[in-house]
């Protein structure tokens, strides 16, 4: 009966050594880090299976998350939309369509599926059309954005009802370059040839210049938003008059819905994909209220659905392009263990980056004999890096983590080849 129970005990303290092995190589590894870099380094593992904290380093201490905010607007938005994203609100008066902009990003933007429900309703609607924008009331730019940004592609201004994802494209091939859509033709004007092609569009207007270039590229480039606009790219867009109302939404508009809601989370978590978090925030609010405005979301979501947070989260915008944002790593181990429970393993794993294969971490965390071990959201911007999501350890376990560093003066490369080396460790070990 003793030696049984002998074996358990050698096998215990064995167990316990290694763990503590681990801990303390993980110590030394975190600590190097941020001696090399002089930067603030935040790491939590946990095991949703066993809901344990396996181990932390500053896993309390609050970092810029960047694109790591998606990891909150994905949460949102599995907890309040549906299977398809709304596209549409819209009343029939006589022979007349008025309606009214969910913030839906699908329509007509090239990077997500399309299903045609949105453009069908328009088209082919008897009677006269009517757009108001009378439910959207936030800024086209998110509080603490950088204004420069405005001139490139991740910048897209937010608005009620999106076009061809609020931006237009200049493709280069070796037939030459090709405007889409073609109404920007009446804002261009051309500059001076060069090497590399690009788009500078004026701050206040879409006027712009496209300096022609021989390298074969395709320029995405945001454009200026407002009711207008908006009123007038929709009628050039669809061959009809569009009229500009301001006209509250009734109770009782119809609803429409456009892309499947996973074939949208796919491409904002993938690409990392701006605009789509941007917009999905909006429609959020707009499915909770009878206002676009992502506070709205942010709010309802805080109160109702994140409230058991540890380190209340200061969050501001749905894609992380504001550095207001201030995450701890612990907070979205927690938000990542949340959607464990809402997403089987199959459906989550597919909309998310895989390491060595898709998205953001395609060229980084391979994985031995090609087999991916980390699916996980990446989030940069200049001198802040992060990595959040799941990690599958050669053990087999499903482990959560959120590596997190801010202020680093080193290439993002660097940083990233060190956090490679921490997963690699967790993989081995774990």
């Amino acid at each position: 009966m003793m030696r049984p129970l002998i074996i358990l005990v050698v096998v215990a303290s064995l167990f316990s050594s290694c763990v503590s092995s681990i801990r303390v190589a993980l110590d030394k590894n975190l600590a190097a880090t941020e001696a090399r870099f002089k930067d603030h380094t935040g790491f939590v593992l946990f095991d949703p299976t066993t809901n344990e904290e396996l181990y932390a380093y500053n896993g309390d201490r609050y970092f810029t998350p960047a694109s790591n905010t998606k990891i909150f607007t994905f949460y949102t938005c599995l907890k309040i939309l549906g299977d398809s994203i709304p596209g549409l609100r819209y009343i029939e008066k006589g022979d007349s369509t008025i309606f009214w902009g969910t913030g839906d990003p699908s329509f007509l933007y090239k990077y997500v599926y399309q299903n045609q429900r949105t453009w069908n309703l328009l088209k082919t609607a008897p009677g006269s059309l009517y757009f108001s924008n009378s439910n959207f009331n936030t800024a086209h730019f998110g509080p603490g954005w950088a204004w420069d940004d405005y001139n490139d592609y991740y910048s897209a201004e937010r608005s009620p009802f999106p076009i061809y994802g609020n931006i237009f494209s200049v493709e280069i091939d070796e037939g030459g370059s090709h405007l889409k859509p073609r109404y920007f033709k009446n804002f261009q004007s051309v500059g001076t040839r060069q090497y590399r092609p690009k788009v500078e569009r004026k701050l206040e207007s879409n006027d712009f210049t496209y300096f022609p270039g021989r390298k074969l590229d395709t320029l995405d480039v945001p454009f200026k938003v407002d009711a207008d606009f908006i009123t007038t790219l929709l009628a050039d867009t669809l061959q009809r008059k569009v009229t500009l109302v301001n006209k509250r939404m009734v109770h009782g508009a119809k609803t429409t819905y456009s892309a499947p809601a996973d074939s949208i989370y796919k491409v904002m978590m993938v690409d990392s994909d701006n605009f789509l978090a941007e917009q999905l925030l909006l429609v959020c609010a707009g499915v909770i209220s009878d206002t676009l405005q992502p506070e709205i979301a942010i709010k309802y979501a805080k109160k109702n659905l994140l409230a058991d947070l540890k380190d209340s989260p200061v969050w501001v915008d749905g894609s992380g392009l504001s550095r207001y944002n201030l995450f701890t790593p612990r907070t979205l181990v927690a938000i990542w263990d949340k959607i464990y429970d809402l997403a089987p393993k199959v459906r989550l794993f597919s909309l998310l980056p895989v390491g060595g294969q898709t998205g953001t971490i395609k060229n980084w965390y391979r994985g031995k004999n090609g087999k991916p071990y980390v699916f996980a959201k990446t989030g940069t911007l200049s001198n802040n890096h992060s990595l959040s999501g799941y990690l599958v350890a050669k053990s087999g376990r499903t482990l959560i983590f959120s590596f997190m560093s801010s202020n680093y003066v080193a290439s993002t490369s660097d940083v990233r080849r060190q956090m490679q080396i921490v997963l690699e460790e967790v993989y081995e070990h774990y």
